[in-house]
């Protein structure tokens, strides 16, 4: 997709898009933000983003991803929050730590300063002093860009994210031209009503409006199209212009979206009122994505995810896992087909539930993904045997390489009580270990916790399945040095002294790091098994649409191949 090149016309400041939120959150703030990034981009606009988020964690790393979702690893390591994928997927261009902060960053960033005198004596009040600090951070993401989007996280009325608002009302004040507000609402359909009702909008933007603010744009979520009455009614009441309230359906996928902005001329609109002329836009690649995602396919496969973060009180989600769905369905579609996941709980694997290991059976293939603590690991254990002794494409991420490691030092090797000493501290063969601190590796954390964070070389072994996928897609980052460049989230490692063991056994070391120091792919033989491959990297946060990661592209053909038969 032609999404690159410099603006229209020179630019001499920076211009901000404000994406807030009200009625209820997970509405698609960062889905809204990330589309009309697109369409901006499109339009020939350098454009970037920064997502505001209101908890006092430093970044989202230390999240559980069941409260939260899947943390997005960016290539500088950054551990962020899942929004910062879909900026990434939708823009066609990296993020990482300028596009993020969270109020624990921009509390600690004051107080640090507060010590170093850096307030010149004065008596720093949070009023005052914070949202400068918010404002300093959201400029230096705009810094050498046209454009920069900036999604405050949460909903208008919170007690703890007005000092974002507060940012925004201050840049406004000072730069009107320069500043624009986007509101993303909610228009809910009750079924005994079947009428898309205006009042929560009204009030959110109430909100806004006893802040100071009042909004440029309100985008509006919902069942439906909001139909002209309803913009009339809360375009009034939210002291706007009717062609200022635009529609968010609920569509088939999130990639539907740009399109769905664009033929609102919703790109044009936020031009307009940031003073900035249209440019060209061309959409086709785009587009055309969209329509093979949603047309009918040849194939269809059954991919087996054996996950542990599903459950949250009586609901199950899947926004732990959502970068690895997204880098399938990219994938599936490149492949023309159709793609079912079965999720199933590693626990239940366990405890031999009856129709987990039935799921698991008839599944197509099996994937086991990036996982922590002792919770389900004989569970994710018992399904890698199975892909192993059943010649069912496997593909491993992060856990899922350790765990293939563990399975085979067990099953084939004959190491009894084989393990991790994240698990098991004592085991007689820790084949997957912790290792001494050392700055050329790994990132502190916290009090005795390190980990590998952001991307990391790899040089490849000729001749393995691995080098074969990375080769057939010219995805090198130096082909004549076997270099290719993922980027890693894990506090564990292979255990060296168990390689030579392993090596012999029929077990094949794939990938390591340059200084062959880190184990960091392992495959079987190609004779032994038809797809049996895992990364200690985590392929998943690479994948775009118009541009799908080949160890997905090559897993679902192998899936595919083996369903043939």
């Amino acid at each position: 997709m032609s999404t690159h090149g410099k603006t229209p016309t020179s630019t001499s400041t920076t211009k901000y898009v404000f994406v807030s939120g009200g009625v209820l959150s997970g509405l698609g703030k960062g889905i809204t933000a990330a589309s009309l990034g697109l369409l901006l981009k499109n339009r020939g606009y350098k454009v970037t983003n920064i997502k505001c988020e209101n908890y006092l964690n430093i970044d989202s790393g230390n999240i559980n991803p069941i409260e939260h979702g899947d943390v997005f690893l960016c290539e500088d390591g950054l551990e962020a929050d899942l929004d910062l994928g879909s900026y990434e997927r939708f823009l066609d261009q990296e993020v990482g730590k300028k596009n993020f902060t969270t109020l624990g960053q921009i509390y600690s960033s004051v107080i640090e300063n507060t010590k170093n005198l850096a307030y010149g004596g004065a008596t720093v009040d949070a009023w005052l002093y914070v949202p400068q600090e918010a404002i300093r951070r959201i400029k230096a993401a705009g810094e050498d860009f046209d454009i920069c989007l900036v999604e405050l996280g949460g909903t208008a009325g919170e007690y703890q994210n007005q000092i974002y608002y507060e940012a925004y009302r201050i840049m406004n004040l000072q730069a009107p031209e320069d500043t624009v507000h986007v509101h993303v609402t909610y228009f809910p359909n009750p079924s005994h009503i079947n009428e898309l009702k205006s009042k929560p909008t009204q009030l959110s933007v109430s909100a806004l409006q006893s802040m100071g603010i009042q909004p440029d744009f309100i985008v509006g979520r919902g069942e439906y199209m909001i139909d002209e009455k309803r913009k009339e009614k809360v375009a009034f009441y939210s002291n706007m212009s009717r062609e200022d309230v635009i529609s968010n359906p609920d569509l088939g996928s999130i990639y539907e979206v740009p399109p769905v902005l664009a033929a609102q001329n919703f790109d044009t609109k936020v031009l307009a009122k940031l003073h900035l002329p249209e440019g060209k836009s061309n959409l086709q690649e785009w587009e055309d994505f969209v329509k093979k995602l949603n047309s009918e396919k040849k194939h269809k496969v059954t991919i087996a995810i054996i996950a542990k973060y599903l459950s949250t009180g009586n609901f199950e989600l899947k926004d732990s896992y959502v970068s690895l769905l997204e880098s399938l369905e990219f994938a599936a579609v490149h492949s023309d087909t159709e793609l079912e996941i079965k999720f199933i709980k590693a626990e239940d694997l366990e405890k031999k539930n009856s129709t987990a290991q039935d799921d698991l059976k008839a599944a197509d293939g099996i994937i086991v993904p990036i996982g922590w603590g002792e919770r389900g690991v004989e569970g994710k254990i018992s399904a890698i045997q199975y892909a192993r002794e059943h010649k069912v494409p496997y593909l491993g991420l992060c856990y899922g390489m350790q765990l293939a490691s563990i399975e085979f030092a067990r099953h084939v090797v004959g190491l009894e009580g084989a393990h991790t000493k994240e698990v098991d501290p004592n085991t007689p063969h820790p084949i997957v270990h912790d290792i001494p601190f050392n700055k050329q590796y790994q990132t502190i954390k916290g009090e005795g916790a390190s980990m590998r964070l952001g991307a990391y070389d790899c040089v490849l072994k000729p001749g393995t399945l691995a080098y074969k996928i990375y080769k057939k897609h010219h995805a090198f980052k130096d082909e004549a040095k076997n270099l290719i460049s993922e980027r890693h989230r894990h506090r564990f490692e292979f255990n060296n002294d168990y390689r030579e063991q392993l090596e012999a056994a029929g077990f094949v070391i794939s990938g390591t790091s340059p200084d062959d120091f880190f184990v960091e792919m392992i495959e079987l033989p190609q004779k032994d098994h038809p797809f049996f491959i895992a990364t200690q990297a985590h392929p998943e946060y690479k994948s775009k649409p118009l541009n799908p990661h080949p160890m997905f592209i090559e897993y679902i053909k192998a899936v595919l191949n083996e369903q043939k038969k």
